[in-house]
C-alpha cells in the first residue's frame, strides 16, 4: 500500500513538471507575446509607466554599463561576478557538462546525456541544471571529476573566457564568482587560473563506498539546493557591498533576471553583452597552457557531440583500415591509400639528397639519428613512411598493443642512463634510429626540456621537425589507455601530420666533433626545432606532465629493454 502511494506521488510530481509546468511557462510566454502586438497595435502612453514609477527590481538589465565601458586602468576592490555568460562567454553550460560526462565518466554517460537534451526544452532553468546534474554526476568518482577539473575543463574555459571581464578580474583585490552549476566544476579554475577569493556554486552530495571504494556523487544537489546568486552575494557581503558587481545580458529575460538583479544596488555595476565580447588571447592567458588531457578536441556542443556520434561508426572503420594499411601495405601504396581515406600528410626534406644517400656522409657506427619532437606515439612511424625505409625507434613505456600493431620496430629503454646509452648505441649500429628526446607528447604548442643522452652517441645527428592537427579525438592521453592512443588519433576524419627534415647537424655543433658538452647540443637542437615550428621552448619534463595531469610521475614499468622487429 505503501509502495502505491510513493508510486502515485512520484507520477504525480512528474506529470507536473513535464506537462503543468511547463504548459504554464509556455503559456506565459505566449501571453507576453501577444501583449507585445497588442502594445504595438494600439501605443497607449499609459502602457510605459515613468522610471520613477518602475519598482527597482524590474529594471531592464539594459539600464546598466557594458563591460566595454569598464575604465581598464581602474583598480578594483572587491568585485562580485557570475560565471556562465559573464566571465565565460557562453551562457550554456551544456558543452562543460559534456566534457564532464565523456571524459570523467563514459562514452554511454556522453550518449545519455545528449539524448536527453531535446527533453531539456520543456523544463525550466532550475529543473534543467538538476536533470543534467543527475546524469553527468550520479555514481561518478569524486577523484575522476577532480581529474577532469584539474586536467581537461581548464583548456576550454580559458578558450571561452570574457576578456574584458577577466581583466576587471585581474585588476580587483577580491573577486568571488557566483554560479549557479555546481561548485566542483569551476572551483579549481577559477582559484588556480583566475586567482578569485572564493566560489560560491551549488555543492553535490557525495556519499563513500567503504574504506577503499572512495567517494561517489549520488546526483543530488545539497539541502541548500541550486544556489540563487543575488542571495549569495547578500549572504556573502552582508551589509557591505562589492564595490564592482558583473552580470550578463545574454540569456531570455526569465532566466536572466536573477543574473542583473546580483548586481543592484552596488557602487559599480556592468553588464557582459555577448556582443562585446573578445576571445581571450593565448598570450593573454593568466597561465601558460601547456598540458591538458581528454580525448575530445572541440567543444561539445549539442550539435558538435551529435556529430561526433555519428561519426564514430565510420571514424572506428577508418582507423583500423587505414592502421592495416599501414602494417601490411608497401610504403608507397600505403602513402597512396592512406591520403585517399583522408590523412594529411606534408613532408619535407631540407638534406641535400646526394649527400644522404653518400655512405661515406655516415659515422662508422652506420645509422643515422633522428631528432624528432614528440606529438604523437606515431611519430616515428610518419617518419619512417615519409622516408619509405625502415626506421628503430627507441621508447621509455609503450604499451604491449602497440608494440604488437608497430609497424617498425621499437625498443624500450630503463630510465637507467648507462645501460640506456648501451641499448641505443647497439640499435644505432644496425641502423638508423629514432629518438623523441622530450620524453612525452605535448599537445600544444611548447617544446618541453630535452634529454641529453642522445648527443653522446653519434654526431650523425639530424633534427626532424613533427606537428599534427586533429579536428575531433587527441591521440594522446595521460591518465586514460595509451594503447588507444593510435586508434583514437585515426579516427579523425581528417588528421593531418607535419614531417620536416632538417639538415644534419653541422660538426661544430656535436660533441665529437665540435667538443660541445651533450646539454649544449640538446637545448641547441631544442631552440632549432622550436623556431621551425613557431613553438616555445620551456624546462618542463615529462614528470612534470604527469604530475599535474595524473598524479604520478608517468613510469608505466620497469622492465628490462625488449625489442620487436615486424
Amino acid at each position: 500500500m505503501v509502495f502505491h502511494t510513493v508510486l502515485l506521488k512520484l507520477a504525480e510530481w512528474v506529470v507536473y513538471q513535464l506537462l503543468a509546468n511547463s504548459c504554464y511557462r509556455a503559456a506565459r510566454k505566449v501571453q507576453s507575446c501577444g501583449c507585445f502586438f497588442l502594445r504595438i497595435r494600439n501605443p497607449s502612453p499609459k502602457s510605459n509607466p515613468s522610471p520613477q514609477s518602475t519598482p527597482k527590481h524590474h529594471l531592464p538589465p539594459a539600464g546598466f554599463p557594458s563591460l566595454a565601458k569598464f575604465a581598464g586602468g581602474n583598480k578594483v576592490g572587491t568585485l562580485a561576478c557570475d560565471f556562465q555568460g559573464a566571465l565565460l562567454r557562453s551562457s550554456s553550460f551544456f558543452p562543460y557538462f559534456m566534457l564532464v560526462a565523456f571524459e570523467a565518466g563514459s562514452i554511454l554517460r556522453a550518449l545519455v546525456l545528449l539524448l536527453s537534451y531535446p527533453a531539456l526544452w520543456f523544463l525550466d532553468s532550475d529543473l534543467q541544471l538538476k536533470v543534467m546534474i543527475f546524469i553527468t554526476f550520479r555514481g561518478l568518482r569524486v577523484k575522476d571529476m577532480e581529474s577532469a577539473a584539474r586536467a581537461v575543463l581548464p583548456k576550454f574555459y580559458l578558450e571561452n573566457l570574457h576578456f574584458q571581464a577577466y581583466q576587471v578580474v585581474a585588476s580587483s583585490g577580491s573577486a568571488v564568482v557566483f554560479t549557479s552549476v555546481p561548485r566542483v566544476m569551476v572551483d579549481l579554475f577559477l582559484k588556480e587560473y583566475l586567482g578569485v577569493e572564493d566560489v560560491v556554486g551549488t555543492e553535490l552530495v557525495q556519499v563513500s563506498r567503504g574504506k577503499n571504494g572512495g567517494n561517489y556523487f549520488t546526483g543530488f544537489v545539497s539541502g541548500n539546493g541550486l544556489v540563487v546568486k543575488h542571495r549569495a552575494v547578500k549572504d556573502w557581503f552582508g551589509d557591505r557591498k562589492p564595490d564592482v558587481g558583473i552580470g550578463s545580458s545574454s540569456s531570455p529575460q526569465e532566466v536572466n533576471a536573477e543574473k542583473w538583479v546580483l548586481i543592484l544596488g552596488l557602487q559599480e555595476a556592468y553588464v557582459a553583452n555577448k556582443e562585446d565580447s573578445n576571445k581571450m588571447p593565448r598570450d593573454k592567458y593568466p597561465k601558460p597552457l601547456v598540458f591538458h588531457d581528454g580525448r575530445l578536441a572541440f567543444l561539445p556542443t549539442p550539435a558538435a557531440t551529435l556529430a561526433m556520434f555519428l561519426w564514430l561508426p565510420i571514424g572506428i572503420f577508418l582507423a583500423f583500415f587505414r592502421l592495416f594499411v599501414g602494417i601490411l601495405l608497401p610504403y608507397k601504396i600505403a602513402l597512396l591509400l592512406g591520403t585517399m581515406s583522408g590523412v594529411r600528410i606534408d613532408f619535407h626534406d631540407s638534406r641535400d639528397r646526394a649527400e644522404t644517400e653518400d655512405p661515406k656522409t655516415r659515422n662508422r657506427g652506420g645509422g643515422v639519428l633522428y631528432v624528432c619532437t614528440h606529438r604523437t606515439l606515431l611519430d616515428p612511424v610518419f617518419l619512417s613512411t615519409c622516408l619509405q625505409k625502415p626506421l628503430t625507434a627507441v621508447t621509455y613505456s609503450l604499451s604491449k598493443m602497440s608494440e604488437v600493431i608497430a609497424p617498425i620496430r621499437t625498443v624500450r629503454l630503463t630510465r637507467e642512463r648507462e645501460r640506456d646509452g648501451e641499448t641505443m648505441q647497439r640499435m644505432l649500429a644496425e641502423g638508423d634510429l629514432v629518438v623523441c628526446p622530450e620524453g612525452t607528447t605535448c599537445r600544444e604548442p611548447y617544446l618541453l626540456r630535452f634529454s641529453s643522452l642522445f648527443a653522446e652517441l653519434s654526431d650523425e645527428i639530424v633534427p626532424v621537425a613533427v606537428n599534427t592537427t586533429v579536428g575531433m579525438f587527441y591521440g594522446t592521453t595521460a591518465s586514460g589507455l595509451k594503447c588507444l592512443d593510435p586508434i583514437f588519433f585515426l579516427m579523425n576524419p581528417r588528421p593531418r601530420y607535419s614531417v620536416r627534415i632538417l639538415e644534419k647537424l653541422p660538426a661544430a655543433m656535436t660533441c665529437g666533433g665540435g667538443g660541445k658538452s651533450s646539454l649544449e647540443v640538446a637545448n641547441y637542437i631544442q631552440r632549432q626545432l622550436g623556431g621551425v615550428l613557431g613553438f616555445e621552448c620551456t624546462s618542463l619534463t615529462r614528470r612534470d606532465k604527469y604530475l599535474m595531469l595524473a598524479g604520478n610521475e608517468g613510469i608505466v614499468d620497469s622492465s628490462p629493454p625488449t625489442s620487436t622487429k615486424h
